[in-house]
């Protein structure tokens, strides 16, 4: 059938994955770093991505596509809602408790303060009794290796998740938007870097919060890519 249907200009495309997590329904995937159209019969054609873009790569066209499936959508929403996308013992939830500081500390000389298992966005529970009353941190991949005391400045205290929107198709605002309506969160702080494709995880993060209407306390602290952060 003819109908409207969304476009992405991948030369447009900067790979921030803000579109991937606009789409609900799972259309858009990120693809060796560009946003791509996944499959036409989940998308509906509202063009809820096109005012995300911040480069202008998403257009409407009409041409021969499959009808838009809900059903098929819906199936794919659940299937992403699950709280262990993989039967992988290391996706089971724990709340970590480090022993004493003087026997626990790594190699150099600095005690872990993660606080749960696991870290990925796309693996954690969203009812995981850690989340209880939590401090929430939401870093992008790259800000634990280029900021070095992330442990003890962000880490310490919070209940930590991680991500990057550019190399996971994953819709972090769904999930982040689950796990906050479904516990007290006490805080959200997000550590992304100042590269453009981490404003996705911020997008996903305001998007959440916002979705809620929850008064929730919100901060982002941006990292540069020399390990400095960068005034707010």
């Amino acid at each position: 059938m003819i109908r409207r249907i969304i476009q992405i200009d991948e030369k447009k495309c900067n790979g921030c994955g803000m579109c991937a997590n606009a789409c609900h329904e799972g259309a858009i995937g990120m693809v060796n770093g560009k946003a791509k159209l996944l499959r036409d019969d989940y998308c509906d054609g509202l063009g809820d991505c096109l005012p995300t873009c911040p480069t202008g790569a998403i257009s409407f066209v009409e041409r021969e596509a499959a009808a838009y499936d809900e059903a098929a959508v819906k199936a794919h929403q659940m299937q992403q809602a699950q709280s262990l996308p993989c039967g992988c013992p290391g996706t089971h939830a724990k709340r970590l408790h480090p022993v004493q500081e003087a026997c626990s500390h790594t190699a150099s000389g600095q005690p872990s303060a993660l606080q749960q298992w696991p870290v990925q966005i796309r693996l954690v529970p969203v009812h995981a009794p850690y989340f209880d009353q939590a401090n929430l941190l939401i870093a992008a991949d790259c800000t634990a290796y280029a900021y070095a005391s992330m442990h003890q400045d962000f880490i310490r205290g919070r209940i930590t998740l991680i991500g990057c929107p550019k190399l996971d198709d994953a819709d972090y605002a769904a999930k982040l938007t689950e796990i906050l309506r479904s516990n007290t969160i006490q805080s959200v702080t997000v550590v992304r870097m100042e590269v453009p494709c981490c404003g996705g995880l911020e997008h996903a993060a305001r998007t959440a919060v916002a979705s809620t209407g929850n008064h929730v306390s919100f901060r982002v602290v941006t990292i540069s890519t020399d390990g400095r952060i960068l005034p707010e």
